[in-house]
């Protein structure tokens, strides 16, 4: 098991310059919510996204974190949704 904070530090890691958000969907501590926003996902498809983010995850994607409701936006997709 893993505490939001544990992951939410492997993905500031891997994205320094990102806004994360992770939280505890059922406070099991291995099933979490997680946005984030980096301008590391300019260019890619949601599919490259989300692979970037399960290598930032590395092995706690394949243990401890047994679900991963997962969101990535670049910076202008966050600001259009932000208004």
């Amino acid at each position: 098991m893993m505490e939001p904070e544990q992951v939410r530090a492997l993905l500031i890691q891997a994205f320094p310059e990102a806004d994360v958000q992770v939280d505890d969907m059922t406070g099991t501590r291995d099933h979490f919510d997680a946005r984030i926003v980096s301008e590391a996902f300019t260019g890619k498809s949601r599919i490259e996204q989300h692979q970037l983010v399960y290598a930032a995850l590395g092995d706690a994607i394949h243990g401890p974190i047994h679900a991963l409701k997962l969101k990535t936006y670049t910076p202008e997709a966050w600001a259009k949704i932000k208004g």
